[in-house]
């Protein structure tokens, strides 16, 4: 068994349960352990690092000194966080005097940071570590002719790790190509969906929402498939307003990669998650052969 120490974040505790509970479900049919870091904290998500920087950087190396302590890294599932914490880790290792003062602000936990722990994106664990070939003998339920707009949103990409290509990065429709559906060409993967503007400045992100979305439908997508759960929100939930301002018509799924994989594997779609969303994912279930989910 793969063990990881596993760092939810904010999101999942509320309004991105259904991706907590669809990656709880499918790492476990692959023989991965996520270990939860007891006592974690929020990573500070956009608006911390404007306001403190020392104590935004200590949030994030408090989480990953516990895991320090467990000898594990660190799986994110929301890509705000993971960008937080490896922007973090790799600040500290290479700024000495930064990691000084984030240390002795750490000893009050009894807590050293010294980035030995790696932080690592789910989507990044399941394509490098379990690998796509284990993933592909575990789908039972494959969603053959099902079209997939697997969205990277602006943040998995980033930092840059080693010869990772950010420009055309291919290993997300390579995962969604396991669950035996197709992953279509959707030029705009790469773009942000807004993210926390939609609080701030609505009409500027609906209108980056509408052209991801129309960029998708226009390539015949059935289903957007997201790792983030700021990017999954504005996505789906906004999608009646982005057709009350422009004029459309959109209904398109927007689910996590997470619970594509679990259908894939046979899992009910409520042990998935499925069933809370704004948009029907009665699309999606119409590629499912449901007899024997369990």
């Amino acid at each position: 068994m793969k063990q990881y120490a596993y760092f939810p974040g904010c999101s999942l505790e509320k309004m991105g349960l259904s991706y907590h509970l669809s990656a709880m479900e499918t790492t476990q049919r692959l023989g991965v352990e996520l270990h939860e870091l007891e006592d974690w904290n929020c990573c500070g998500a956009t608006a911390y690092f404007h306001v403190n920087g020392d104590l935004a950087l200590a949030l994030n190396a408090r989480n990953l000194a516990m895991a320090e302590k467990q000898n594990l890294d660190v799986v994110c599932p929301c890509s705000g966080c993971y960008k937080n914490m490896s922007s973090v880790r790799a600040e500290l290792q290479a700024d000495v005097h930064a990691a000084g003062r984030i240390n002795s602000a750490l000893e009050a936990d009894n807590l050293h940071f010294t980035g030995k722990s790696a932080v690592r994106h789910l989507v990044e664990v399941l394509v490098q570590d379990v690998g796509l070939d284990e993933i592909k003998s575990r789908i039972t339920h494959p969603l053959a002719g099902m079209k997939i707009a697997a969205y990277y949103g602006c943040q998995m990409v980033r930092p840059k790790k080693d010869s990772e290509d950010v420009e055309q990065p291919t290993f997300f429709e390579e995962l969604m190509a396991t669950t035996g559906a197709d992953p279509i060409d959707f030029p705009l993967r790469l773009r942000c969906c807004g993210g926390s503007l939609i609080i701030s400045s609505r009409q500027p992100a609906l209108s980056l929402v509408h052209d991801l979305l129309q960029n998708a439908v226009d390539h015949g997508a059935t289903v957007i498939a997201t790792a983030c759960p700021m990017c999954q929100i504005n996505l789906e939930c906004y999608q009646r307003q982005v057709n009350d301002v422009f004029g459309t018509k959109f209904s398109v799924p927007v689910l996590y990669f997470t619970q594509l994989m679990g259908l894939a594997m046979g899992v009910a779609p409520k042990r998935l998650g499925i069933g809370s969303e704004f948009v029907s994912p009665k699309p999606v279930l119409a590629f499912c052969d449901r007899p024997s989910a369990a």
